[in-house]
């Protein structure tokens, strides 16, 4: 009788722990930064239209390590608890990979949006919008995770849910550029689940 093969031992989550950390030790030195050279900075690491038009492509995923303000316990912990699962159930590899892939394609979405509506000679306030934070990357990783539930109805429940509570700001019309970006990202994110969801899943 072949012997059971041995369960697979559970990932332990490390690189989630390690991002959330220093997005916020960073977003603690860097308030206490004069305001003028703060905001500087924090503009020099956006997604938007005056830095993606300019070829400054890097913002694309260096955006997600600036947050304009710390994270609050309730935010910081939802995040932890997304990346952290997402890794533990997937890999660091590619559960970075989703939050990347979401917070760039998210980012680029917008740009394409917002490129012909804004001016940027001279910049208007959109183009030089201050779009930093890792909130694209969360949705994206939450629309994979709901895609991966093991049972049908659970992932129905659980992506519908998110569709419908992500969608309402955008409905408003008091909508802003950040919520259609985190629709998108949700979006991305559901669609990089389906490749991510274990064969046989129910």
């Amino acid at each position: 009788m072949p012997p059971h093969p041995h369960p697979r031992t559970p990932r332990l989550p490390w690189a989630a722990p390690l991002y959330v950390g220093a997005v916020q030790l960073g977003a603690y030195a860097t308030a206490r930064l004069p305001a003028a050279r703060r905001t500087g900075l924090l503009r020099a690491h956006s997604t938007n239209v005056a830095n993606l038009r300019a070829g400054r492509w890097a913002t694309l995923l260096a955006s997600a390590a600036f947050v304009e303000r710390p994270l609050t316990v309730p935010y910081g912990a939802a995040l932890l608890a997304a990346l952290g699962t997402a890794e533990a159930r997937w890999g660091a590899p590619r559960a970075a990979g989703v939050f990347a892939a979401g917070h760039a394609g998210a980012g680029l979405l917008v740009y394409a949006g917002l490129r012909g509506r804004v001016r940027t000679a001279p910049p208007d306030t959109a183009a030089r919008a201050v779009d930093v934070g890792p909130s694209y990357g969360l949705h994206a990783t939450l629309g994979a995770l709901a895609m991966t539930l093991p049972h049908r109805g659970a992932r129905a429940a659980a992506t519908a849910g998110l569709l419908a509570r992500t969608a309402y700001p955008v409905l408003r019309r008091t909508r802003t550029f950040t919520d259609a970006g985190h629709l998108a990202a949700l979006m991305l994110g559901t669609a990089m689940g389906r490749g991510l969801r274990p064969a046989g899943a129910g």
